[in-house]
């Protein structure tokens, strides 16, 4: 009885490019980009994918593991950094249409990386509430389309896809759950906001015409821009400090987990995490090898490849941890799939 994920999904794209590809038309090679990052290659969208249709499947194939029909769903999150528009409509309220989960609540929420367990708790505070509903939580990324891929230093980290679970509560209607194993970490360090970044947004104001009245904005396409120094020990820091504050306040320690799901940012990254956090590296679910960075589509896309391929089984306990632009930070433990 409880809250827990019922079902997950994951998709990537079919189109790959791999470091090679990109050695092409950049000064580098698969041996610098790898010793630097730990990625081989990643997915890229193709003609006709978008966030929203990458995020529609992942929901799709949760939905069907978790055996739950679009009608059942009342709330749609969507983490992500990457919408179908900028900023509205909601990119939920285009997948909520594609899912035809006509009623259902859909909003997007925008932490970056952190995202997905920032929507987590969203989605977990509804079933908590809402009993007789369920909630698709979704972390999908296009960010190939944001990128300079002049800059060698930023375009060679991230790819797109998508990841999604579907949250249930087995208590009977109107009950609030009490009973939940999951403790959940969410913040955010507003100092480092420039440390990643895209311009555009009502920041910047339009210029004015000789009546004074705003002028028609210039079109422009605005990349992705980060100081990778500064992120990456915010980051080595954060995780760790993260994940262990978490097994504290449980009256534990870190060694005492089965699985650390990490966002997958950068191998370096989450190396240093486990030398700081004393644990083996087996212990942390990498992918990026093959994904790179998906952002808010991280964490769950690896839930969903560990829950399919077997290696994250019932009653472990495991770590959902991530860091983003903002700079935002969360984490939750949990014993698998309880929440």
């Amino acid at each position: 009885m409880g809250i827990r994920i019922l079902g997950t999904g994951s998709y990537l794209p079919p189109k790959v490019v791999t470091n090679d590809d990109i050695a092409k038309s950049l000064d580098t090679s698969d041996e610098w980009i790898f010793s630097h990052t730990g990625i081989h290659s990643r997915h890229v969208a193709g003609e006709g994918e978008t966030t929203s249709t990458m995020a529609a499947e992942a929901a799709r194939r949760a939905m069907d593991a978790a055996g739950v029909k679009p009608e059942e769903i009342g709330l749609i999150v969507v983490a992500t950094s990457t919408p179908d528009y900028n900023p509205f409509p909601a990119t939920a309220c285009v997948v909520q249409s594609l899912l035809g989960c006509s009623g259902a609540g859909a909003f997007d929420l925008q932490a970056a990386c952190s995202g997905f367990i920032y929507a987590l708790e969203q989605a977990r505070g509804f079933v908590n509430f809402y009993p007789d509903r369920k909630a698709l939580v979704i972390g999908a990324e296009c960010l190939t389309r944001i990128l300079d891929w002049t800059d060698r230093s930023s375009c060679i980290l991230f790819g797109d896809g998508a990841g999604a679970v579907v949250l249930g509560n087995d208590e009977p209607p109107g009950v609030a759950s009490t009973k939940t194993t999951a403790h959940t970490i969410l913040g955010a360090d507003g100092k480092g906001a420039h440390f990643i970044t895209r311009e555009g947004g009502t920041r910047i104001p339009l210029p004015l015409e000789p009546s004074g009245i705003p002028g028609k904005p210039e079109p422009a396409v605005s990349s992705l821009t980060l100081m990778g120094h500064d992120v990456f020990v915010f980051a080595v820091k954060t995780l760790s400090k993260v994940a262990g504050d978490l097994c504290a306040r449980l009256g534990t320690t870190p060694e005492t987990l089965d699985r650390v799901f990490a966002h997958q940012a950068n191998g370096r990254i989450i190396e240093a995490t486990a030398r700081r956090m004393k644990l083996p590296l087996e212990k942390f679910w990498l992918n990026l090898q093959t994904t790179a960075n998906t952002s808010a589509a991280s964490v769950p896309i690896s839930l969903d490849q560990a829950v399919r391929s077997g290696a994250l089984k019932d009653g472990m306990k495991i770590v959902m941890v991530g860091f983003g632009a903002g700079l935002t930070y969360a984490g939750t433990y949990c014993e698998w799939p309880n929440l």
